[in-house]
């Protein structure tokens, strides 16, 4: 009788360790934050950075506009918008990309409890540039009409000074929504914050010399980092849309006028336009990636493209 009481010990023993080694395995307790499988949904990847480096890898980022796509056409699959039923939290740009605009509202009622953050708050938006043409066009109907808010620049993020706000407003948000780990989200945002400005000095260092310089671009996204930095943007697309006929001799104009010889153009979209441009100017076409996820180091990469692009 003992003999059998002593084995039901045994085996009762042995399932508790089996069990309890199962549980360790299906369920890691994650002991720098309790937000372990909170998910945030933000619009573009460079923000996926930005989240990522106040909270560290404790929570789910979803990316509404996906690797190689335009956030100004791009449209939320079903899944996405499925996704966005378990977010927390969402961090929109703010600034007016398509995306956003066409789908806020949809996407605050799929989720009601959702908290949604506009990182652009603090910021001032720039608006479009314009060629030469235009200005004299826009000259000749002044006082027709009010100002026109989508020539406005939506792409906030290519500045580091705007990011900086940016990464602000999503700790800000962080810390209203998990208060327990206020302290860790301040560590982590100061140390990125530190990063950010030691990106400024670099890209500063990049392109001394060259205030006043002009470098040209098919998709006007690097506005605010020209602003930034001295620099002048020469867009070839007008306020985003495709450019005239007229349009286009006007920029080779400009171009050879300048004596640019760089076509800048955004990874993963057609060259065609800015190809027979650079054939006309003698020049050349580089790609360069506005809505990388790598922020710090693709910034860095696109500065030094720009430096030797200058005009």
């Amino acid at each position: 009788m003992n003999k059998n009481m002593m084995v039901l010990m045994l085996l009762l023993i042995a399932g508790i360790i089996l069990t309890a080694g199962c549980v360790d395995e299906s369920d890691p307790v994650d002991e720098t934050s309790g937000t372990t499988g909170m998910v945030v949904a933000v619009s573009i990847l460079p923000q996926a950075e930005f989240v990522e480096k106040i909270t560290g890898d404790n929570i789910e980022v979803i990316v509404m506009v996906p690797p190689g796509s335009d956030p100004h056409s791009y449209e939320p699959t079903p899944g996405q918008l499925r996704d966005l039923s378990d977010a927390k939290m969402y961090a929109m740009v703010g600034s007016g990309i398509t995306i956003e605009d066409v789908m806020i509202d949809k996407i605050a009622d799929l989720n009601p409890d959702m908290m949604i953050i506009d990182c652009s708050e603090g910021i001032t938006l720039r608006e479009m540039e314009a060629h030469e043409h235009e200005e004299e066009e826009a000259d000749e109907h002044e006082g027709e009409e009010e100002h026109d808010e989508s020539g406005l620049d939506p792409h906030i993020w290519t500045s580091p000074d705007n990011v900086e706000i940016m990464v602000e407003n999503i700790y800000e948000g962080l810390v209203e929504l998990d208060p327990e780990n206020a302290s860790v989200y301040l560590e982590n945002k100061d140390a990125y914050l530190a990063e950010l400005d030691a990106l400024d000095e670099q890209i500063r260092s990049t392109l001394s010399d060259n205030e006043g310089s002009s470098f040209m671009v098919y998709h006007p996204a690097w506005g605010y980092f020209a602003d930034q930095y001295g620099l002048t943007e020469v867009p070839v697309e007008i306020e985003g849309k495709e450019p005239s006929v007229r349009d286009m001799q006007n920029v080779i104009d400009e171009a050879n006028e300048k004596g640019i010889k760089v076509i800048f153009v955004q990874s993963g979209f057609s060259t065609v336009s800015a190809q027979a441009i650079a054939n006309e100017i003698g020049g050349e076409v580089v790609e360069i990636d506005p809505l990388a996820k790598d922020y710090i180091d693709n910034l860095s990469k696109v500065a030094e493209a720009f430096e030797k692009g200058l005009a």
